[in-house]
C-alpha cells in the first residue's frame, strides 16, 4: 500500500493525535518533573511536546526551533529518507501534522513567508490558496480567544497576500475558489485597497520616468523617503501590465 504524501500544507480540518505516553525524552532535554501546574480558567490543558518534534528541533533548529517557517513541499518524504531508521512513519506523520496545524506555523504562512528547506534556506513561495487558508484559520483562532475582532489584522494580511501574488480578482478567485459570504466580503475590501495601492504606484512610476531624475533627486523633490520610492517602483515594475 502506498504511503500517502504528507506535506507541510496547513491541514486545518484534522487534529493530530497526541504523542504516545511513556515515550523517552530526547537526550539533553528532560521532561519537567513534579505536580502539573494548574491551568488558567477557560484554557484547555497544554499538549505535551512531541518527542519527534523535540528530536527534529535538535536536528534542524532553524526550522523547528523558536521561529517557525513554512516547510518546503515533500519534506516528510525527505525526513523519512534521511532518518527512516530513527522515526516510525506514523509517529513522524503525526508530529508533522501537529507542527503544520500549530498557530505559530500557520501565522508564518499567513505572513507570506517563503517555503524553506531543512537547512532554513528559502526555496519557493507558498501558493495563494494556502496563504489564504492560513489567514482565515488564524483569524478564527484569534477571534475565538480575544474580546476584540481582529478584522484589521485579517484585512492587512489579505492585502499583503494579494499584493505579493500579483493576481487580479478574477485570477485569484480561479485559484482559490472562495464562496462563503464573510470571506468574499473580506476579499472585496482587501482587493479595493490593493487596487488603490497599484494605482498610486503606477502614477509614481510615470512621474518618475517623466522627471528624468534619479531616485534620490526625485524623492527629495517630493519629500519622500528614497527607500519608499525604490520599493514602489520595484512593485510597479513587477506588477503585470
Amino acid at each position: 500500500m502506498t504511503e500517502p504524501e504528507i506535506t507541510s500544507e496547513p491541514a486545518l480540518a484534522a487534529t493530530a493525535a497526541p504523542a504516545a505516553s511513556g515515550a523517552p525524552a530526547p537526550k539533553g532535554r528532560r521532561r519537567q518533573q513534579g505536580r502539573p501546574q494548574p491551568q488558567a480558567a477557560g484554557r484547555a490543558p497544554a499538549r505535551a511536546p512531541s518527542p519527534v518534534l523535540e528530536r527534529l528541533f535538535e536536528l534542524y533548529p532553524k526550522m523547528f526551533g523558536a521561529r517557525f517557517l513554512p516547510l518546503k513541499l515533500g519534506v516528510y518524504q525527505e525526513l523519512l529518507a534521511l532518518h527512516g531508521e530513527e522515526f516510525k512513519k506514523e509517529d513522524l506523520k503525526l508530529a508533522m501534522g501537529q507542527h503544520a496545524r500549530s498557530t505559530r506555523y500557520l501565522e508564518s504562512v499567513a505572513a507570506g513567508e517563503k517555503r524553506h528547506d531543512l537547512q532554513g534556506e528559502p526555496v519557493e513561495d507558498v501558493s495563494p490558496e494556502h496563504v489564504q487558508q492560513a489567514i482565515f484559520e488564524v483569524y478564527r483562532r484569534r477571534k475565538a480567544r480575544s474580546k476584540e475582532d481582529p478584522r484589521a489584522w485579517l484585512l492587512a494580511r489579505l492585502e499583503h497576500a494579494i499584493d505579493q501574488s500579483g493576481l487580479d480578482r478574477e485570477a485569484w478567485d480561479a485559484r482559490v475558489g472562495t464562496t462563503d459570504d464573510f470571506s468574499v466580503a473580506a476579499l472585496d475590501e482587501a482587493f479595493a485597497v490593493v487596487r488603490e495601492k497599484v494605482a498610486r504606484r503606477e502614477a509614481l512610476r510615470r512621474a518618475f520616468e517623466a522627471s528624468g531624475l534619479g531616485v534620490d533627486e526625485f524623492a527629495s523633490m517630493y519629500g519622500m523617503d528614497p527607500d519608499v520610492v525604490k520599493f514602489a517602483l520595484s512593485r510597479a515594475a513587477a506588477r503585470p501590465a
